[in-house]
């Protein structure tokens, strides 16, 4: 093993366009130490088999459907593969293809080790004095690729708001949400593997939440014994616009100090065209040349 770490780590990468992006990031990662799994939208224009050497494709791929459960229910195909394929590694590094490392390959493994006990997980308690979002599970929601289903779900919320009524959390848990990107231990993801095998209520009660890859990991988490581990810092740089939109801004040159000075991992959103100015300056930076930019 390289530089004397012990347990390797895999970085998983979900994506639904822009293969050269996706082999670029897959590049930058490639490294004796770390194992790179890439599960590819079903529904992707992505030629499968041009994904880099270096990473190893999810086999159960399915359709990717931005809000639903269809988002949390691919990212457990992957890790029910990775357990399943690895006996042993520290965490899962989940990250999308639009993301871009901060550090060297031998800087990410210092910095990893320093957190090896601990649950990287963006999480706040859900209601008003932590994210005001509980609306998210109160009511029904359904993927709008299924027309039927999502009539149903807004019939249901109708009838329930003018009664007053509203759904408590599965199973009385305290609901918390965050950032969809995390690193979890191997020991924390099989519990969430096993748990939702022993317990389908939980996966059905988040499959009519709406943007459940939002709250599903935080929750469950939290509300296990990994809860007490958890940091409540993903060591991602994301910038949200200040008009409030649900979608991160794709980043810019303009932010390149911010993300230097930020501490983090990742940065993300990283688009090759819209951010081919700042592309160069985070590749100086990786490489430890930040200092003189």
């Amino acid at each position: 093993m390289a530089e004397g770490f012990f347990l390797k780590q895999v970085i998983l990468i979900h994506a639904h366009k822009d293969l050269q992006q996706l082999n670029a990031l897959v590049d930058q990662l490639a490294d004796e130490d770390f194992l790179i799994y890439v599960n590819i939208d079903r529904k992707s224009a992505i030629e499968v088999g041009s994904l880099h050497p270096a990473a190893q494709l999810v086999r159960q791929r399915i359709a990717i459907h931005w809000g639903d459960f269809s988002q949390v229910q691919a990212t457990l195909n992957s890790l029910a593969e990775i357990v399943a394929a690895v006996p042993v590694f520290d965490k899962v590094l989940f990250v999308s293809a639009q993301d871009f490392p901060l550090l060297s390959n031998a800087q990410l493994k210092r910095e990893l080790a320093k957190v090896a006990g601990q649950e990287l997980l963006d999480h706040v308690p859900v209601g008003p004095e932590g994210w005001n979002c509980a609306h998210r599970y109160h009511y029904f929601y359904a993927d709008g690729a299924n027309p039927a289903a999502a009539l149903a779900c807004r019939l249901a919320s109708r009838t329930m708001r003018a009664l007053g009524l509203k759904r408590r959390m599965v199973n009385g848990y305290l609901p918390y949400g965050g950032s969809s990107w995390w690193a979890l231990s191997r020991d924390c993801v099989r519990a969430i593997l096993d748990l939702v095998a022993a317990d389908p209520r939980v996966t059905r009660f988040f499959r009519t939440v709406s943007c459940p890859d939002e709250l599903f990991f935080q929750t469950v988490v939290m509300n296990s014994r990994f809860g007490p581990k958890a940091l409540s810092n993903n060591f991602r740089y994301i910038q949200w616009p200040e008009s409030g939109a649900r979608n991160p801004q794709v980043l810019a040159e303009g932010d390149f100090d911010r993300i230097r000075e930020s501490g983090a991992h990742f940065c993300r959103k990283i688009d090759s065209a819209a951010s081919a100015g700042l592309l160069p300056l985070l590749m100086r930076l990786k490489d430890g040349q930040g200092a003189q930019l």
